[in-house]
């Protein structure tokens, strides 16, 4: 394996990226990569992946299904966090009420 064709054909689709996060789907590998996953890298490690063959660039109906999952599942992530936070007080209508205020004379 020429080393400097490899490092050159990483930097050369390196630069071909414009955006700092790629979304690739993934291949399957004889080390158990399972085909199809999509991921979001930074571009060195897409160009990495791509050149050995583990990867190849989402094209944008993917990237745009992506990045809706994504949102959807923080929202809910958010919602949930919220829900574990909200504190409720019950008391009975029969139950008077304390407040703060001293009584009037």
């Amino acid at each position: 394996m020429n080393l400097r064709a490899y490092y050159q054909k990483i930097r050369d689709i390196e630069h071909s990226l414009l955006e700092p996060f790629v979304v690739l789907i993934s291949r399957e590998t004889p080390d158990g990569g399972k085909e199809g996953v999509l991921t979001e890298v930074p571009r060195l490690l897409a160009a990495q992946m791509v050149v050995d063959g583990r990867a190849v660039l989402a094209n944008e109906v993917a990237v745009r299904a992506f990045q809706e999952h994504k949102i959807e599942a923080k929202r809910l992530a958010d919602q949930g966090a919220l829900a574990t936070q909200l504190q409720v007080t019950v008391t009975s209508a029969t139950e008077p009420r304390k407040t703060n205020r001293l009584p009037k004379d």
